[in-house]
């Protein structure tokens, strides 16, 4: 019965793109969080615009083909040797590695704001799995988490941790994805979450760039969440306050507090709409570049190092930021798989030579290869003003945060880019946009100097799969050449977009195809 009702609810819904959910009226008495939780506890399919579910249908289908890319990757292989395969009985532990091995690689995907799908759709895959729920209900609860994970990230974003270093993200994705597999009431979300961010995670730096701990970036808040559940089904209680109190998490983990995010439009403005599909592995402002990388050797053919004088990589701060973090610990085939993800050298070098990047080129036999090594020795980064102003315009990965603060975001602008970044933005105030034209302006403009003194240039400000216009016509056919390029199956790429009309028996086929090849 409940796949019927679901299976009439998506036809109605598709019918129906202005659909929102239900809002009650704001007491005095409520937290951000108590109304998150009230609206996430209440959020049903006829809620969600059918676009959103389309995004997130896709978004399932695209963290698939991450978890199975962990999965091909000799550390993938360890973590399973330790933890399990995601396909066990116990989802709690199932919903870790799942989390786990989506992660990684940096081929996860990320809106304003966060890398959600780690949790989002790592722990929603798992219980619905296990509680046999139809695929109408999986995607109801990736937008719940989506939504509650995007919020609470958004709040703290303009502070010290952001990207993959947020891993508090994880703990609200992962506490709504599963209660909302469970039906669980609003207290239990509150409390839950409360649980979850009493004690939120912080990644070290060292650890993160230099060894395989990158490992448990999701790993470790998911399996808090799974406790701060587990604790708030037996009767325990959080504090409904945790997020903006003086003592609580914006405390410590914002150098902008942005409360006000984490409750704002909810049921009209849809943080899934945010969405980024990542084609590439590699962090951020690699994917613009290995796309423009991928023109050039079209362009060029196949190219020996000696081949060429230089190659030159403009972006903006933030790519140039990630870079030379990763810098520090880059120094060819042994450097660690933490660093290697963060540096743009490596790929651009890659792509230039062979034509495309992919999670292959991080392990051997590609990665001794000394003919890469070779020519991202003469690959490096410059500064691009513009993009960099491009980047603070759009709405990812945190152009909509400072707008947000207007001015109190200035001291954290100068911390980020200095006085110049300052200028170059100039007064930014907030706005009541609905996320439905967001973009992810994270671009790059690469040039090869070659020895014999031609120049070949290629710029893209959006990369393929961001946030942004080619990708809300395209982002079914961009994710379903994902699936099939780290070897997932046709029968489940050709069938995401009948997956809102799965039944439990069906969906639990889908996910044994995806993973169990």
């Amino acid at each position: 019965m409940t796949a019927v009702l679901g299976e009439s609810v998506a036809r109605a819904l598709c019918d129906d793109w202005g659909s929102t959910a239900p809002r009650r009226p704001r007491r005095p008495t409520d937290t951000p969080l108590r109304e998150l939780s009230q609206w996430a506890a209440t959020l049903r399919p006829e809620h969600i615009p059918c676009r959103v579910l389309k995004l997130a249908a896709s978004q399932v289908l695209s963290q698939a083909a991450s978890i199975r890319a962990g999965l091909q990757h000799p550390l993938g292989r360890r973590l399973v040797a330790a933890f399990g395969h995601p396909m066990q009985r116990d989802p709690r532990t199932a919903a870790g590695v799942f989390a786990a091995l989506g992660s990684w690689l940096n081929l996860d995907d990320t809106a304003y704001a966060g890398h959600l799908s780690n949790s989002t759709v790592a722990v929603p895959l798992a219980f619905a799995y296990t509680r046999r729920l139809d695929g109408l209900s999986l995607l109801t609860a990736v937008v719940a988490a989506n939504e509650c994970a995007a919020r609470i990230t958004a709040s703290a974003t303009l502070g010290p941790l952001r990207g993959q270093s947020a891993v508090h993200t994880h703990l609200a994705g992962a506490v709504a994805g599963r209660l909302h597999c469970d039906r669980a009431p609003a207290a239990l979300f509150e409390n839950a979450f409360g649980l979850a961010f009493a004690m939120p995670n912080w990644p070290l730096m060292r650890a993160f760039l230099a060894s395989d701990a990158r490992l448990f970036n999701t790993f470790t808040p998911v399996r808090t969440a799974m406790d701060a559940c587990d604790a708030a089904y037996a009767g325990l209680r959080g504090a409904p306050d945790i997020v903006e109190h003086e003592d609580g998490f914006l405390a410590r983990f914002a150098t902008v507090p942005l409360p006000q995010a984490v409750a704002k439009g909810l049921g009209r403005r849809w943080h899934t709409d945010t969405l980024s599909f990542k084609m590439h592995p590699g962090g951020p402002g690699i994917d613009a570049a290995v796309d423009c990388a991928a023109e050039i050797h079209r362009e060029l053919g196949g190219l020996r190092p000696e081949d060429v004088a230089e190659v030159v990589v403009e972006a903006s701060l933030y790519t140039l930021f990630a870079g030379e973090r990763a810098a520090r610990y880059v120094n060819g085939p042994g450097s660690p798989l933490g660093a290697l993800v963060l540096d743009v050298p490596y790929p651009v070098a890659t792509t230039l030579l062979t034509g495309e990047f992919t999670v292959d080129d991080f392990s051997s036999p590609h990665l001794d290869d000394p003919a890469r090594w070779a020519l991202a020795r003469r690959v490096r980064l410059e500064h691009d003003t513009e993009m960099t102003r491009e980047l603070f315009l759009s709405d990812a990965p945190f152009g909509e945060a400072v707008r947000e603060a207007g001015e109190r975001a200035v001291p954290w602008l100068r911390g980020f880019g200095g006085d110049e970044l300052v200028d170059l933005l100039g007064p930014l105030s907030a706005d009541d946009r609905d996320f439905s034209r967001a973009t992810k302006a994270t671009g790059a403009r690469v040039t090869v100097r070659l020895t014999d003194g031609r120049t070949v240039s290629r710029t893209r400000l959006i990369p393929v799969g961001a946030a942004g216009p080619e990708t809300r016509v395209r982002h079914a056919d961009l994710v379903r050449e994902k699936f099939l390029s780290v070897g997932g199956p046709h029968e489940v790429s050709d069938s995401v977009d009948r997956l809102h009309r799965m039944r439990p028996g069906a969906l639990r086929r889908w996910i044994e195809a995806a993973f169990l090849d």
